[in-house]
């Protein structure tokens, strides 16, 4: 397979079409309907991870951040997919997948291939391992921020269906209010702790390779990080201090989703090649 053929528009293609299946399946119910749509899924899914595998993207840079996010984020849709069967999951999951590969293209970078895994298996032996460590630690952080925010979403829409008194069997099927909370819950718990560690070791490289000179702390990556660490904090005190539960929970987890938007697109200025 030549994989210089796999490009952006593979993957999304497939996606967009799973999409549209997901919610024709909402409207009329079918199961070979529901297959065709895991198949665009599996398809897309296929074309995204090869992409990923030969194309050795940065983790420091908006593109490759946002592209390695949209990946794990559709991993989650086709795992949740085959185990909520009757959960609109794909409905609440590909939007969001599909809005990442567009604000990826958005800050698109010169691609190289050939070289696929070994790229970052190498990063491991050498001198860019803390940098590797760094932007993973930021990604795995990002899948639970985006977890959370994809629970709270749902959490309101089941929460207003249950106000309107919608029958359950009626349109929309989604997790119980319950089990909703609980998935932020866990995503936040998951998020905070990895975010910490992420910008421990990036205030550590910054120091280390700025060899006494003065930080730019305005760099804009680097404030969007830590303003976000600091909307978590909040989010963890309002929580478990203050025992605040439901809708102000998730209103505040969508601010935080929107926050880390807004931070993955940003590069950095302070650091030469936008690296960490």
């Amino acid at each position: 397979m030549q994989l210089e053929r796999v490009t952006l528009f593979c993957f999304e293609a497939s996606y967009t079409v799973a999409f549209a299946l997901e919610l024709l399946q909402l409207i009329r119910p079918r199961a070979a309907q529901r297959w065709i749509g895991l198949g665009f899924g599996a398809a897309g899914l296929l074309a995204h991870t090869l992409f990923l595998l030969h194309h050795q993207l940065p983790l420091s840079s908006p593109f490759g951040s946002i592209l390695f996010l949209a990946w794990i984020l559709a991993v989650f849709y086709f795992y949740g997919s085959l185990h909520h069967r009757r959960v609109a999951w794909g409905v609440f999951v590909l939007p969001v997948v599909l809005g990442l590969i567009g604000l990826a293209d958005q800050n698109r970078i010169p691609l190289e291939g050939g070289r696929g895994a070994g790229f970052y298996l190498d990063a491991l032996r050498g001198e860019r391992f803390w940098g590797l460590v760094h932007g993973a630690l930021l990604l795995l952080a990002a899948v639970g921020v985006t977890i959370g925010f994809l629970a709270s979403l749902m959490y309101l829409v089941q929460a207003h269906r249950l106000k309107a008194k919608v029958l359950p069997g009626d349109g929309l099927r989604l997790l119980s209010l319950e089990r909703l909370e609980q998935m932020n819950r866990r995503a936040i718990n998951w998020a905070f702790p990895l975010l910490t560690a992420g910008v421990l070791v990036g205030i550590v490289l910054m120091v280390h390779q700025s060899q006494g000179a003065l930080l730019d702390w305005r760099d804009p990556r680097i404030v969007g990080t830590v303003v976000l660490w600091l909307v978590y904090a909040i989010l963890l005190y309002l929580r478990y201090g203050v025992h605040m539960r439901g809708r102000q929970v998730a209103l505040l987890t969508i601010v935080a989703f929107g926050l880390l938007l807004v931070t993955l697109a940003s590069t950095h200025t302070s650091v030469a090649g936008g690296n960490p």
